[in-house]
């Protein structure tokens, strides 16, 4: 998956772990609150990881480049 792919579901995971802790601090379930801490934490791993995957990619570019200007 690429980097903008991980990005976009760690924002969506991020969301809606988000909704199911105040639909849980709403209705009083603490699994439902657990739930959505865990699944707002899964979607920022998600986004760092496409941050990294992007981090990668754009060193890798830079050094291509350098390579290239090198020859």
């Amino acid at each position: 998956m690429g980097s903008t792919m991980d990005k976009i579901k760690g924002t969506a995971n991020e969301l809606a772990g988000k909704a199911k802790q105040g639909i849980g601090e709403a209705t009083g379930s603490e699994k439902l609150q657990g739930e959505g801490a865990i699944q707002e934490a899964k979607g920022k791993g998600q986004k760092a990881l496409g941050d990294a995957k992007e981090a990668v990619k754009d060193t890798a570019d830079k050094a291509a480049g350098a390579i290239h200007r090198n020859l």
